[in-house]
């Protein structure tokens, strides 16, 4: 693919994503809200694609576009968050969260600008995949293993609570 067409992609998927993660934050309603986060992800998997990191955009769309998604989805619908009309209610701090978002935007800035980024003249390799794989099942069993308990012992806890409510 040429480089212009890669840059058109690049500012279309951009947009889609900054435009939805503005949505997230202003539409009134959470089950939107909620809705518009899956289309924000669904723009980062694809600026992933467009790095050549197919890997990472699989495992963005698997977990955060799959699984935190619905998760986020459970969450409101257990709480009982979209039984009031405005059910996402606008904050009355906007104004003062609009000034510290743009000064940290500045700053961010101004540390982007002011690094020298080093470019590599070295290939890339063709396949991290199998790599990742053969670290996690060898090298980090133990950690990778704990991290599963763990999140079927929050699992077996968000089924105890939400069978007591």
């Amino acid at each position: 693919m040429s480089d212009t067409l890669l840059f058109i992609a690049f500012l279309l998927l951009g947009a889609l994503t900054l435009s939805a993660a503005t949505l997230v934050v202003t539409t009134p309603k959470i089950i939107h809200s909620a809705l518009f986060l899956v289309l924000t992800f669904l723009g980062i998997a694809g600026i992933y694609v467009l790095l050549a990191a197919e890997f990472v955009a699989g495992v963005q769309v698997l977990i955060y576009v799959g699984a935190i998604t619905v998760l986020v989805l459970f969450a409101i619908m257990l709480t009982h968050g979209p039984a009031t009309p405005a059910s996402n209610p606008v904050n009355r701090q906007w104004g003062l969260a609009l000034v510290v978002s743009g000064a940290l935007f500045a700053l961010l800035l101004l540390a982007i600008q002011g690094t020298a980024w080093p470019v590599s003249s070295a290939a890339l390799p063709k396949s991290t995949i199998e790599t990742v794989g053969v670290q996690i099942l060898t090298t980090y069993v133990v950690p990778f293993e704990l991290a599963s308990l763990l999140l079927l012992a929050a699992m077996i806890g968000a089924i105890v609570i939400a069978r007591e409510g």
